[in-house]
C-alpha cells in the first residue's frame, strides 16, 4: 500500500519512529537499534500491516530488509513482531547465511524466537535462499563465488553435506566452502579438497 516514506525523524523510541511528512506524522515499527536520530531525513521502505483490529507500517532502511521481513511473516508462528525481533539481532545477510548453513541458534538470539521456532524458519525459508544471496559471511568477511553459481549450487551443497559427514558443523561447513572460488570445471570432491584447507 506504502512503498516507502520519504521525510524528518520527529519521535524515536526503541522500536518506533514517528516520520513527519507534509505536516503529517506516520508511526513506524522499526528493528531495535536502528539509530535514527530526531531532525534527521530518511527513507524507509515500509509493509502495511492490516488486521481488524490493528493498521500498522513496518519500516526498513533497505529493500533487501523489507523481502526479508515479508519472507519471514510468511512461516507459521512468526509474526510481524516476531520478524521484526529476528532483524533486530540480525543483518539481513547473516540471516540469510543462518538458514543457509541451518543455524537454529543464531536465529533463536532474537528475543522471543525460541529454537523450535528457529528451526521452523529454516524449514519454511531454507528453498528460498542459495548460497551465492549471501555476499558476506557473519562478521563482514567477503565472498568469492567465482563463475555464476546457479551451475554449482549442487556441487556446492554436496561439499557441505560431506563436510557435515566428516564430522563438522553445517555452518562452519558452509563457512568453508563459500571461501573457495568455483570454476567452470569445478568438481564436489574439488570444492571439498579446498573447503578442507580452509579449516586447517
Amino acid at each position: 500500500m506504502i512503498a516507502y516514506l520519504v521525510g524528518t525523524v520527529a519521535e524515536v523510541s526503541e522500536d518506533n519512529i514517528v516520520v513527519e511528512l507534509n505536516g503529517m506524522g506516520f508511526n513506524v515499527r522499526v528493528p531495535y537499534g536502528y539509530g535514527f536520530k530526531v531532525g534527521s531525513e530518511i527513507k524507509v521502505h515500509t509493509y502495511t500491516y492490516v488486521k481488524e483490529d490493528a493498521f500498522q507500517l513496518f519500516g526498513f532502511e533497505t529493500k533487501d530488509q523489507l523481502e526479508l521481513f515479508k519472507k519471514l511473516i510468511t512461516v507459521n508462528g512468526i509474526g510481524p513482531k516476531g520478524a521484526l525481533a529476528i532483524l533486530s539481532v540480525m543483518s539481513a545477510n547473516d540471516l540469510r547465511f543462518a538458514i543457509y548453513s541451518q543455524d537454529a541458534s543464531a536465529i533463536a538470539k532474537a528475543p522471543g524466537i525460541g529454537k523450535k521456532t528457529a528451526e521452523r524458519v529454516i524449514l519454511d525459508l531454507k528453498d528460498k535462499i542459495k548460497l551465492e544471496d549471501v555476499t558476506a559471511l557473519p562478521g563482514g568477511e567477503q565472498i568469492e563465488m567465482g563463475l555464476p553459481a546457479d551451475s554449482f549450487e549442487a556441487a556446492r551443497k554436496e561439499a557441505i553435506d560431506a563436510l557435515a559427514a566428516l564430522g563438522y558443523g553445517i555452518s562452519e561447513a558452509a563457512k568453508a566452502v563459500s571461501k573457495v572460488s568455483v570454476t567452470e570445471d569445478s568438481t564436489t570432491e574439488e570444492i571439498l579438497k579446498m573447503a578442507l584447507k580452509n579449516l586447517f
